[in-house]
């Protein structure tokens, strides 16, 4: 392997394989056999913070960046002027070995630009991911992208030797995908969507029956989402993400704030930045949505279709909906104290079991984990049995919020510049002047 032009070409594409954001922890449990390599275990593999507090990291690589297409939102579109190159399958599978080996790495991600064909492209990331299993005994995460239009064999064949498939939908409108990219449509990006969840189902029942049965993309799949390279509003994304978990039965949604790469195109938006808080928003968005039993239609309305940049969705949706609190912690239902600004998952669910035992109280709160510096507004107990603010107007209610999230900020910030200045070498004055 000649050791100069691999370095090449791996920072060439390992850079441009930073635009895609649809991988995170795997959620696969792919065993080890007694003499094979790797694991691909519950916890995931990605550069990215698993459940339990691990950082873990993933090789992301693509396979190429030549594309036959020309999408107005991407860096490596075939009228780009810019390095190219192209890994061969060895290539790709002596490096995750070997970058495996050496501990640099805990699995693979492999995306790809469409090289000559759909099929084409498809068929070499198969043999990619069949020589590491097969060939190799590599037992680690392997997540693949999954190119439309590449026939349905294809992405059979991808299924059964990765632990996570993903198709990107890229743009959330057909109406704004083909302005951006003509070449595309939803309906190509849906079918092997949709050919993936029915293998899944009909993997996760033979397994049922045959404990031996392959498995097919045991992590589920996922989607990106790019936010700001069209006017969609919040409320247009959160509901197609909200109906890609129901319909197709995806594990993740994945939003990507538009970096302006292509800025002499005109069809893009001027923009100077990415749209980092918004993109934030549309995670927590997403979070209420998989985890406090949000629907899409609560987070958002006809009337407010874009999230408040300046507070999380959740403490929105509370100012907009006043007139359900405050929220008593001792009677309310799992549902309703899941709403309560300040109540984590995990707090909802001790308020439950604790109350079982007593009437509780300030104190009971704060030692189960409750944030009380937000959520004393939103609930009563039996010391405060009409809440403090809530017949506050919203606006108020909200600038009263803020200020005490900003006078917090600026605590911390003063208790470390304290740190510092205790922390800093006894050093002669004419130094520090200078």
């Amino acid at each position: 392997m000649d050791n100069e032009k691999i370095q090449q070409k791996l920072s060439i594409l390992a850079d441009a394989a930073k635009y895609d954001v649809s991988c995170a922890s795997s959620g696969s449990n792919r065993r080890n056999a007694s003499k094979g390599i790797g694991s691909g275990v519950s916890c995931g593999i990605c550069h990215s913070f698993t459940e339990d507090g691990r950082c873990i990291s993933l090789f992301k690589i693509l396979m190429t960046n030549h594309c036959i297409f020309d999408c107005a939102y991407c860096v490596n579109r075939r009228s780009n002027d810019r390095p190219r190159a192209t890994f061969t399958v060895q290539e790709i599978v002596d490096l995750t070995i070997g970058f495996y080996r050496r501990n640099f790495i805990e699995g693979l991600f492999l995306s790809s630009g469409v090289i000559k064909s759909p099929d084409y492209t498809m068929e070499r990331m198969v043999q990619v991911a069949r020589k590491l299993r097969e060939e190799e005994n590599y037992y680690g995460y392997i997540h693949l992208k999954a190119i439309p239009g590449a026939s349905d064999e294809l992405v059979n064949q991808a299924g059964r030797f990765a632990d996570r498939l993903s198709v990107n939908i890229e743009i959330p409108t057909e109406p704004n995908l083909k302005k951006l990219a003509p070449e595309k449509n939803f309906q190509g990006i849906m079918n092997p969507m949709e050919q993936i969840r029915n293998e899944i189902a009909m993997s996760k029942e033979e397994r049922r029956k045959y404990r031996t049965a392959p498995l097919f993309a045991p992590a589920g799949q996922s989607t990106q989402l790019i936010v700001g390279a069209t006017p969609e509003t919040d409320r247009q994304i959160i509901l197609l993400s909200s109906n890609l978990y129901q319909t197709q039965k995806l594990k993740r949604v994945y939003f990507s704030g538009y970096i302006p790469v292509n800025v002499y195109d005109q069809r893009l938006p001027a923009m100077n930045k990415p749209p980092l808080v918004r993109e934030n928003r549309l995670y927590q968005s997403d979070w209420l949505m998989r985890f406090y039993r949000f629907k899409a239609e609560e987070i958002l309305t006809e009337e407010q279709p874009f999230l408040d940049l300046e507070v999380d969705p959740k403490l929105g949706y509370a100012l907009r909906n006043l007139h359900l609190f405050p929220i008593d912690v001792n009677t309310a239902d799992y549902e309703m104290i899941l709403r309560i600004p300040g109540v984590g998952v995990q707090s909802a669910q001790r308020i439950i079991q604790a109350r079982r035992h007593r009437k509780l109280t300030f104190y009971h709160l704060k030692k189960i984990g409750v944030v009380l510096k937000r959520a004393k507004y939103f609930i009563k107990t039996n010391e405060l049995p009409a809440g403090l603010k809530t017949d506050l107007p919203p606006e108020n209610l909200k600038r009263m919020l803020l200020s005490g999230s900003a006078a917090r900020r600026r605590k911390a910030m003063d208790t470390q510049l304290s740190l510092f200045e205790i922390q800093k070498p006894a050093l002669p004055q004419t130094q520090w002047q200078h």
